[in-house]
């Protein structure tokens, strides 16, 4: 009798949640397929800026890892404690499990305690700030709103720019855009630049446009909290009365602990087939890196997340069976960003190419926002 190979998911993100799918419709009747998050359910982080203007529900961007179990999937509740990749084997807080094949999608981890006074404010990435904002946005009249990305890479790399022009938009239906100043800090020289110095430009350009400040290659060093004030490694100061940022963020502690991982965390792997040096060990999304052509890493993304999930999951299948493997992973990717007042632009490009510019970007329409939102009900209708 065959034995029934295992096929491990660490993390229900976008990434785990699709590979999951896919490979319980292609072999789940004849491989077991296990995903393990720590949470029970998965929340879709494109929504969060959603939920931060009050136009969703926590209800709306989140679903229940139960719902996976009908499709064959084997869901397990649980805190991943130790990777094992000479004996193939995953521990968690209460179980342990052996694999044939491992797929990582543990994503980054966020660390706002590793600047000092960064928690008084709201992380843009996290659920439970993002609902904690909405409430503080709902009373605050006047005042400097700053955006500080803290630290490269981040994940989303348009998210922090779309948090922006969301908010001058949720201000101006207001009436209180003209009390309110929006200021973003950034390391970057762009906004974007693993998209190309031409949409870098134009998001810059939308954002002079919109009466946002703009501040580039700035490092934040600390926050006082007491006195509202940020604090660049130039020593410049800038007052704010809310923060918003992005904390800086590292590959998971166990990916570290397992020696997966570079000096960050991330996992270092082949571009086209996201395999590490270890065979049938997989990481996508947020927890590997790859670098481009331009010695900058590919952008950390949900859509990154999902097409590399497809790519894996058909390799995996292919070895299963015994095929030819097909798929590969092209660096091909689209995204839309949001520009407010119901307007969301469309960029999409090849990531690998070594030819610039990499991405080119559809002009804002109320199209492409009906088409982002269409988007978001259909991803969590299919893959629940």
């Amino acid at each position: 009798m065959k034995t029934q190979l295992t096929v491990i998911i660490l993390g229900a993100g976008i990434g785990g949640v699709v590979t999951a799918n896919v490979l319980a419709k292609k072999v789940g009747k004849t491989a077991r397929i296990i995903l393990i998050d720590k949470q029970k359910n998965h929340v879709f982080p494109p929504a969060f800026l959603h939920l931060m203007v009050g136009e969703r529900k926590p209800q709306d961007v989140q679903k229940p890892l139960s719902l996976l179990k009908k499709k064959g999937i084997e869901v397990i509740t649980d805190e991943v404690t130790k990777i094992n990749h000479k004996e193939k084997t995953v521990k968690t807080a209460h179980h342990q499990f052996s694999y044939n094949y491992l797929v990582i999608a543990l994503g980054a981890q966020m660390f706002p305690e590793n600047i000092v006074g960064l928690s008084t404010g709201y992380n843009l990435y996290s659920f439970e700030d993002v609902e904690k904002l909405k409430v503080s946005l709902e009373k605050f009249t006047k005042g400097k709103i700053a955006i500080v990305i803290s630290s490269l890479p981040f994940k989303c790399p348009a998210a922090p720019y779309e948090a922006a022009f969301l908010l001058d938009a949720y201000f101006a239906k207001k009436n209180l855009r003209q009390n309110i100043e929006l200021s973003v800090f950034t390391p970057e020289l762009l906004p974007m630049p693993s998209a190309g110095q031409h949409i870098g430009n134009l998001i810059k350009e939308m954002l002079q446009k919109r009466s946002i400040n703009f501040y580039p290659q700035v490092k934040l060093q600390e926050v006082l909290g007491k006195t509202h004030k940020l604090v660049f490694s130039s020593r410049e100061k800038y007052d704010f009365n809310l923060l918003l940022f992005i904390p800086p963020h590292q590959g998971a502690t166990v990916i570290k602990e397992a020696g997966l991982g570079n000096e960050t965390g991330f996992i270092p792997v082949d571009k086209y087939t996201l395999e590490t040096i270890y065979p049938n060990v997989f990481a996508i999304g947020d927890a590997n890196i790859i670098l481009l052509s331009s010695g900058k890493p590919l952008p950390k993304a949900g859509v990154f997340a999902h097409a590399q999930a497809e790519v894996v999951a058909d390799i995996i299948v292919c070895r299963i069976k015994d095929k030819k493997e097909a798929k590969i992973y092209d660096g091909k990717s689209s995204c839309f960003l949001e520009t407010g007042f119901d307007k969301a632009g469309f960029a999409s490009g090849n990531l690998y190419t070594e030819s610039a510019p990499v991405m080119k970007m559809r002009n804002p329409s109320k199209i492409w926002y009906l088409s982002k939102m269409k988007f978001e009900k259909y991803w969590l209708w299919k893959w629940f």
